[in-house]
């Protein structure tokens, strides 16, 4: 592909994987959005709760400054609260429901064209139930999104039985949770990611295809699945190339390819599509970045 990057997509970052130190709202959150904010590589930041609200101010006049889009993950806030945005418990989904109605008072103040968030564990048993409650979370998300601003809600397809274990989940499960929202919310949409394509076992033609109506935003990393006893096993987001890893250049340039050939990546509205990394042990942030960008080019040039 000799045409620039940014006619088809804002590349973005999620921040909050890159430095996970500012995972849980605080840490050097200025200090590190502005690196972000300084490349030029970035349209996009994909940011999470802050819990200084001048902290939050500073951020949002940077970004605004940097001529950003901003996207917001809530993901960190039911991961690092143990809720689920599907639990049985009624009570408890509502917990979560009202959690995430607080990142959404947050993204609406940072500016956020879309908020993120993922479903939670499940019994087999009781999956349709569980399914159901997703379904009733997700459309009072939608609703009090709706009532304040044109604010897109995205629900990230993460793994199922490995991490995770998410509901959502296999791909066809994904279209059929997303056609179910979007029927009553148009700005209901689902999140892909090749890191979590491996964990769920599916390549990049049987994650996307099925789910192409409804895809609203994308990520770009890499995972280890093929041997537990491996460094960074799991959904940990290590750069592209890490030993045993199943994500590089080749895997990157076919995920775009699928991306193009379904009409994701296009001129007309070029969707937020971010990396998201994560340095593992000691690796410096900034390299595991670097290496990113390097990958993200050379798998452009393959095109």
């Amino acid at each position: 592909m000799h045409e620039p990057i940014c006619r088809y997509m804002q590349t973005g970052l999620v921040h909050f994987m890159a430095y996970p130190e500012i995972m849980k709202g605080d840490g050097p959150i200025l200090e590190t959005v502005r690196k972000i904010a300084l490349d030029d590589f970035f349209n996009a930041i994909e940011i999470t709760w802050i819990n200084d609200a001048s902290v939050r101010a500073a951020v949002r006049e940077m970004l605004e400054t940097a001529h950003m889009t901003v996207a917001f993950g809530g993901q960190p806030m039911l991961l690092q609260s143990g809720l689920n945005i599907n639990d049985l418990d009624e009570r408890k989904r509502m917990q979560a429901v009202d959690l995430l109605k607080k990142g959404i008072d947050q993204a609406v103040e940072m500016n956020a064209v879309a908020f993120a968030f993922l479903s939670g564990p499940y019994d087999e048993a009781t999956k349709d139930a569980s399914l159901d409650a997703l379904i009733r979370s997700t459309c009072t998300l939608c609703d009090y999104a709706a009532a304040q601003c044109d604010l897109s809600i995205v629900h990230e397809i993460f793994d199922y039985d490995i991490d995770k274990k998410s509901l959502i989940g296999p791909a066809d499960l994904a279209r059929q949770y997303a056609e179910a929202v979007y029927r009553s919310h148009d700005r209901f949409g689902l999140m892909a990611d090749l890191s979590h394509l491996p964990l769920l076992r599916e390549t990049a033609e049987q994650a996307l295809e099925p789910i192409k109506d409804y895809l609203v935003h994308a990520h770009m990393g890499n995972c280890v699945v093929r041997d537990p006893t491996c460094p960074a096993y799991g959904d940990l987001h290590p750069r592209f190339g890490f030993p045993n890893s199943e994500n590089d250049v080749a895997e990157l340039t076919a995920y775009l390819r699928v991306l193009f050939d379904i009409g994701f990546l296009n001129t007309a509205n070029p969707p937020i599509i971010s990396f998201e990394v994560k340095p593992y042990g000691s690796e410096d942030p900034d390299l595991v970045i670097a290496n990113a960008k390097r990958v993200l080019a050379k798998s452009w040039a393959a095109l």
